[in-house]
């Protein structure tokens, strides 16, 4: 190598020793003051955790409430007014607690709207869905009629009926059942139909007609009539109602 070379690479060696030397003496110097502001930064990060964690301890109990009342349905604006507090920290409490339930989050004019799904709500939206309804039955021409008919037969064709469930055996354990549901003082169409004996459907179908009552009495192992409720979706004994 030639001597200009040389120099040429000790001066870039030099340019890149200055800086390096100047930060080595720079954290020499200042560890101890490095050290402390890290120590420093971690514990204040530590605080406001644990400020936040008491701090939702507080507002679970409100949300709690909201979650109820409004069926699910909250927004930061709600969780802000009833808390009394602002609606960044009720935002970032709402975000959490969507991570942690799995709640929809839906875009509503300015804001955002949070669907929470308990069971009770879930079981309303069961409850209150229609059976699925059959298809419509194909019409048949006489002359197509005449050709599927069987022969005509001298024994006694069996009017169908609607088709229900057979009537159970009441034991023991049935009846425990029984007493269990007239606790709580209302059951849901689900329990009611499994009480009667019949069909989900069956309830369903028959919950408004003006003789409901009496058609439940007939059914009900107790010979307790039950009336249908439009606003809670469930179904109490009349009894109590009246």
């Amino acid at each position: 190598m030639s001597e200009k070379t040389i120099e040429g690479s000790g001066k870039g060696f030099l340019v890149l020793l200055l800086p390096i030397s100047f930060v080595i003496i720079v954290l020499v110097t200042t560890w101890k003051f490095l050290l402390a502001f890290l120590v420093l930064l971690i514990g204040l990060n530590v605080w406001q955790q644990y400020q936040w964690q008491q701090w939702c301890q507080r507002v679970n109990p409100i949300f709690s409430q909201l979650v109820r009342e409004n069926q699910g349905k909250i927004t930061p604006v709600d969780l802000a007014i009833r808390g009394n507090f602002p609606g960044t920290q009720a935002k970032r409490y709402l975000d959490s607690k969507a991570s942690e339930f799995g709640a929809s989050i839906l875009p509503a004019g300015d804001g955002e709207v949070y669907y929470f799904i308990t069971g009770s709500i879930l079981g309303n939206i069961l409850d209150s869905s229609e059976p699925v309804k059959q298809l419509a039955t194909p019409t048949v021409t006489k002359e197509a009629r005449s050709l599927l008919a069987p022969p005509p037969s001298t024994e006694p064709v069996a009017v169908e009926t609607e088709a229900e469930l057979p009537p159970p055996v009441v034991t023991e354990e049935v009846k425990q059942n029984l007493a269990k549901q007239l606790i709580f003082g209302s059951l849901i169409q689900s329990e009611l139909a499994k009480r009667l004996n019949v069909y989900s459907s069956t309830v369903y179908k028959r919950r408004n007609d003006p003789d409901f009552p009496e058609w439940t009495r007939s059914r009900d192992p107790d010979g307790i009539a039950w009336t249908f409720s439009e606003k809670t979706k469930e179904f109490f004994p009349l009894e109590e109602n009246s």
